[in-house]
């Protein structure tokens, strides 16, 4: 599909998506405070400056949009134009995030990921659901937990 818009707005378009303070992450954020956790954000001493860190039960929390950090899931497509520079672009971050997570995790962090589409579009979780799930993961000892949404190919939702 060709794009609709001329190239200087699509870099436009493209230099204003926001990397911190997202609709999803303020979202996470405001619901874990409601519910009593306090963290820091996006700590820069730690790989991969989380989003949010809740020292406290040694975890981090990562909200990751689903185009710029190559879920495989319907909020994610390859772009068609400038493939060369996207597929890097893109296998970049992931290869980067999987480093950023192994060594937290091998720090003795704990990690989550909240995939934005668990909180957009037509497969999306309850907001209630993944901040339940969220803080049940909070207060567990399970090192690893991933949100995505109810993807039709696999019918699983947490």
């Amino acid at each position: 599909m060709a794009d609709v818009h001329d190239s200087n707005t699509r870099s436009r378009n493209m230099a204003a998506i926001r990397g911190s303070d997202t609709k999803p992450e303020l979202l996470i954020r405001r619901g874990l405070h409601a519910r009593g956790f306090r963290y820091k954000l996006h700590d820069r001493k730690l790989p991969g400056r989380p989003d949010l860190v809740l020292p406290k039960f040694r975890a981090v929390i990562f909200v990751n949009g689903c185009f710029w950090h190559g879920h495989g899931c319907p909020q994610f497509r390859w772009p068609a134009t400038r493939q060369e520079f996207w597929l890097a672009k893109i296998t970049g971050n992931m290869e980067r995030d999987a480093r950023n997570i192994d060594t937290l995790l091998s720090s003795g962090w704990r990690v989550a990921t909240v995939w934005e589409c668990a909180l957009k579009g037509r497969d999306m979780l309850s907001p209630v659901l993944v901040l339940d799930t969220l803080g049940q993961w909070i207060c567990s000892g399970d090192r690893r937990l991933s949100l995505h949404g109810r993807h039709k190919d696999t019918g699983r939702q947490v």
